[in-house]
C-alpha cells in the first residue's frame, strides 16, 4: 500500500506550504515521534493558540477557514464548535475523536495515526482549548492495533513534555487524553452510536435533538470530530485563514487539502494529499496511474462503499462535495475505488449489501429488515434465479431506505451504490432474471426478512 503525497513521477514534493497534513511524513514510513515532530515545527501552533489567542478567537478562525468535517458528512467544523454552550459554569465538557474508520476502501485516518500521532494530539489540544473541554477520547477502531500502540506512546510523550495533563504550557488549562479501542462496529462511526459505545452501552444511534453539543457523553456537552478534521487545525492556526483557503483549486467550494486515494486494479493504488478541486481524472490517471494492463475502467466510487457508482465519463468532475454532487453522488471520504471490466455488478452489490446488512444496529425497521431483503434478492439474481419484479423491488427498497426514511444515515448510504448500479448497469441485473416460464409464483417464494 502506497502512503505518499508525491505527484506524477515524483515531480511534486511535499512542503509545509502545500501539504499541511503530510509534509512531516518520513520517507521510510516510520512514525514521527516527539523530538522529530517538534524539530519540524510541531506544537508551534498549540503554543501560539495558548499564548496569543483567546478561546473564542480559535473557534472563529476555524470557522473562517471553511474547514469541513473529513469523515464523510462534510459539516462545517467551526459551526459545529459554535454549538457548544457558552455558559462558563458548565465545567465538564468532552472532546471525542472519531477514529472508528470502518468505511470499506478507506484508510486515510489510519495513516495519520500510525505515522503522525502527534499531529492528531496537537489538533485535539488546540481544539480542547477552544472548546474548554477538560477531557478527550480517541475512539479507535479495535483492529487498528498499530495505531493504538503509536497513539498511546505519543500521549505519554506529550504528558512527559507538559503538553497534556495539568497546567499545560503554564496556561492553567488542564486536558487529559485517552485512547479508547472500540469493539469494531461500522455503526460506531455515527457520532451518537460512538457516544453510546464509549459509555458502555449498545452502539445504537441516539435520537437528535438533543445534539451532543448539549447532551453528549454522560449527559455533558460533547464535540465529536474526525481524525483528519482535527489534524487540519494546527496548520490553520499556525499559518492563517487566507493561506488555508488558497490551497484549494479554483471552483472548489471546499477549502484546504484532502487525503484522497484510489484502490482497485489500478497501477499505483495509494493515498495522496491533494487540493480540493482536483478532478477525478487527475487522481485516477496522474496519481493512481490508470488501470493495470489488460483491464478497463468500468465504474468508480468517489469516496467509500457508501457512495454511488460513477462512470468513466464522470472522471472530469472536481473532487469536492459540490463537484461530485453535480454528477449524482457524494464526495464521502474521498478515497475512490476503481471497478474493472471483469467485475459483475450484481456480485459486487451483493457483497456490499451483505456488509451493510450485517453492520446495521437493528434499531429501525427499514434498515433492519430492508437491507437483508435486498441481499436475498441480489443473491437470487446473482444465481440466475431472480424473478420478474425483483429489480423494481430493489428500486423500491432504495426509496424506502433513502435519506429521511431511517433513524440514522446508515441505510441511505448502504442503498446509494445499489440505486446507482441499477441505473447504469441494469442489463446485468436483468440477465439474472429467470425466464417467465421458470418463475416461481410470488406466494411460493419465501423471503425470511431479517434472517
Amino acid at each position: 500500500m502506497t502512503l505518499t503525497s508525491f505527484g506524477p513521477a515524483n515531480r511534486i514534493k511535499r512542503s509545509a506550504e502545500t501539504h499541511p497534513l503530510t509534509w512531516r511524513l518520513r520517507d521510510d514510513g516510520e512514525a514521527v515521534w516527539l523530538d522529530e515532530y517538534q524539530a519540524k515545527n510541531g506544537y508551534a501552533a498549540a503554543r501560539k493558540a495558548f499564548a496569543e489567542m483567546a478561546q473564542d478567537d480559535i473557534v472563529q478562525t476555524v470557522k473562517d477557514s471553511g474547514l469541513k468535517g473529513r469523515g464523510g458528512a462534510g459539516f462545517p467544523t467551526g459551526v459545529k464548535w459554535g454549538l457548544m454552550p457558552k455558559d462558563e459554569s458548565i465545567n465538564i465538557r468532552y472532546l471525542l475523536c472519531n477514529a472508528d474508520e470502518m468505511e470499506p476502501n478507506t484508510w486515510k485516518d489510519r495513516m495519520l495515526m500510525e505515522q503522525l500521532p502527534h499531529l492528531l494530539i496537537e489538533g485535539m489540544l488546540i481544539s480542547a482549548r477552544a472548546l474548554k473541554t477538560y477531557r478527550g477520547y480517541i475512539f479507535l477502531r479495535g483492529e487498528y492495533t498499530t495505531a493504538a500502540k503509536h497513539l498511546n506512546r505519543a500521549v505519554e510523550e506529550a504528558k512527559a513534555a507538559g503538553l497534556l495533563g495539568k497546567n499545560i504550557l503554564g496556561s492553567g488549562f488542564d486536558f487529559e487524553l485517552f485512547v479508547h479501542t472500540g469493539a469494531g462496529r461500522y455503526i460506531c462511526g455515527e457520532e451518537t452510536a460512538l457516544i453510546n459505545s464509549l459509555e458502555g452501552r449498545r452502539a445504537n444511534p441516539r435520537s437528535k435533538p438533543p445534539f451532543p453539543a448539549a447532551v453528549g457523553v454522560w449527559g455533558k456537552p460533547t464535540c465529536v470530530n474526525n481524525v483528519e478534521t482535527l489534524c487540519n487545525v494546527p496548520a490553520i492556526i499556525a499559518d492563517g485563514v487566507d493561506w488555508y483557503k488558497s490551497l484549494a483549486r479554483e471552483g472548489s467550494e471546499d477549502m484546504g487539502t484532502k487525503l484522497m486515494g484510489f484502490s482497485g486494479k489500478v497501477k499505483n493504488p495509494g493515498l495522496w494529499e491533494l487540493p480540493f478541486g482536483v478532478t477525478g481524472r487527475e487522481l485516477f490517471e496522474d496519481y493512481a496511474g490508470g488501470m493495470r494492463d489488460g483491464y478497463k475502467l468500468k465504474a468508480w466510487q468517489p469516496g467509500g462503499a457508501g457512495t454511488g457508482f460513477l462512470l468513466p465519463e464522470h472522471l472530469d468532475a472536481q473532487m469536492y462535495a459540490g463537484g461530485i454532487a453535480k454528477v449524482g453522488t457524494r464526495m464521502g471520504t474521498g478515497l475512490a475505488m476503481a471497478v474493472d471490466d471483469s467485475v459483475n455488478m450484481v456480485s459486487l452489490l451483493r457483497n456490499m449489501e451483505q456488509f451493510f446488512a450485517r453492520e446495521s444496529c437493528g434499531f429501525c425497521t427499514p434498515c433492519r429488515d430492508g437491507l437483508p431483503w435486498s441481499v436475498k434478492l441480489l443473491m437470487a439474481i446473482e444465481n440466475g434465479e431472480g424473478q420478474p419484479g425483483d429489480i423494481e423491488t430493489l428500486l423500491g427498497l432504495v426509496g424506502f431506505l433513502g435519506p429521511g426514511k431511517t433513524f440514522c444515515a446508515h441505510a441511505p448510504g448502504a442503498v446509494e451504490p445499489l440505486g446507482s448500479a441499477i441505473k447504469y448497469f441494469r442489463h446485468e441485473f436483468e440477465a439474472g432474471i429467470a425466464p417467465v416460464s421458470a418463475a416461481v409464483p410470488p406466494l411460493a417464494r419465501p423471503i425470511v426478512v431479517g434472517a
